[in-house]
């Protein structure tokens, strides 16, 4: 049966680093028995088919057609082929709809055409296949309300992540407004961007394990993400009714550690997040 509340499951929590058990980034919100996944990063589609198997039935890889790019650095979309090809095996007839900033078009035409023997081999061999679940609409966006269906609301307001174009989303459920920050380091105007939100879902990296990363890592990492420190102070504005820590770069420290730096200085309600938790 459709549920009747929201529910958020962490398909991966991961960053670049090979991390067996965090699988490459991406969000699952699901409203109504639809699945609406926020980046594609490793083994999202292998995620998906643990969290059904777990009673998470909307995750049936068949049904997954929905998909918002934050940008398109390789760990948020190395998992398009995937996302494309095998719910399409497994008989999606619909094709994949696809929301992402300048650039998705033309990394996912490149998909396509690296996948030609595979889907025409498919299409025209004795293997059945329909021929409408391999195929992609893009939809490349600026910031804005982006999409809207009877489900759900999904704006997209731009972030600062180095040079990459990169956006986080807010989507407008029926029971809460879910905030996703994407990769972003602080900047003037964010934290308007996460107000009224009632689950912030934001990247971090740990503030002391930071100091013990070379000069240079230190330069991308502070120019590029948020620290715990950093995070602490955004949710004491926000004031989101819960924050879910994802994306977690630990620079050498525990999990238990980089929760107790944003708690020591943010006394609202926060989780670090694991792959397959659902909230």
């Amino acid at each position: 049966m459709p549920q009747k509340q929201s529910q958020i499951v962490l398909l991966g929590t991961g960053t670049p680093n090979a991390d067996p058990q965090r699988f490459g980034s991406s969000v699952a919100i699901i409203i109504n028995d639809t699945t609406y996944i926020i980046d594609c990063g490793a083994g999202v589609v292998r995620r998906a088919a643990a969290a059904c198997q777990s009673g998470v039935t909307a995750l049936e890889v068949s049904k997954l057609n929905h998909l918002f790019l934050t940008h398109l650095h390789s760990d948020h979309t190395i998992g398009i082929p995937d996302l494309i090809l095998t719910p399409w095996v497994l008989e999606r007839k619909e094709p994949l709809l696809v929301y992402g900033p300048r650039g998705t078009r033309n990394m996912t035409d490149h998909i396509l055409a690296a996948y030609n023997e595979d889907i025409t081999t498919r299409l025209k061999g004795f293997e059945p296949a329909n021929d409408r679940g391999y195929k992609v609409e893009v939809n490349e966006i600026e910031a804005g309300v982006i999409y809207k269906d009877i489900n759900v609301k999904v704006e997209a307001f731009a972030v600062n992540h180095c040079s990459m174009i990169a956006y986080g989303y807010k989507l407008n459920t029926p029971d809460r407004v879910i905030a996703i920050s994407g990769d972003t380091k602080p900047f003037d105007g964010l934290i308007d961007n996460y107000r009224g939100c009632d689950v912030l879902i934001h990247e971090v990296y740990s503030s002391s394990g930071f100091n013990n990363r070379h000069p240079e890592w230190q330069k991308y990492h502070s120019s590029a993400h948020t620290s715990s420190d950093e995070l602490a102070k955004i949710a004491n504005q926000v004031k989101p009714g819960l924050l879910i820590l994802y994306h977690q770069l630990f620079h050498g420290v525990t999990e238990e550690h980089l929760l107790s730096e944003i708690k020591a200085k943010y006394n609202g309600k926060v989780v670090s997040g694991k792959d397959l938790d659902v909230y």
